[in-house]
């Protein structure tokens, strides 16, 4: 993200801060991830969004669902628990090979299969609450 972008949004809700990233992106790299935003609230309507690591967008139900991150020629989907997820629909083609996440990388052109990806979604929404939050270590 260019520097005076993230000077612009910094004072913005996460919400905001997505569509401005949207909006910068221009291209189809923007449309995508517009899309899969819209299917993230279709799937989990109570979805936060977050916004982390300097300009990444974040979804969460009480814990990391994925990030939206975008680059020159794709934009990635990475699933914090995505090894745990049961993908039979093989939407996972990339970051094969961690522990903990699974990512999915979307080129121009590729079709994402709506309805496996809300099932994921709908998966890491339901791993995130099943699972005890880790207790925060900062002190207050």
């Amino acid at each position: 993200m260019a520097k005076s972008m993230t000077t612009k949004v910094a004072n913005l809700s996460p919400s905001k801060q997505i569509d401005a990233r949207i909006k910068d992106l221009g291209d189809w790299r923007g449309d995508v991830l517009a899309r899969v935003r819209a299917l993230i609230h279709q799937a989990e309507p109570k979805v936060e969004e977050t916004w982390m690591w300097r300009g990444v967008p974040v979804w969460e139900r009480d814990g990391i669902i994925c990030t939206g991150e975008s680059y020159k020629s794709y934009i990635k989907l990475t699933f914090a628990k995505g090894a745990a997820l049961d993908d039979p629909a093989g939407l996972f083609n990339a970051s094969l090979d961690g522990n903990a996440r699974r990512a999915i990388n979307i080129h121009e052109g590729d079709k994402v299969n709506e309805k496996a990806f809300k099932t994921l979604i709908r998966a890491g929404a339901a791993l995130n609450a099943s699972r005890p939050a880790k207790k925060s270590s900062k002190k207050s």
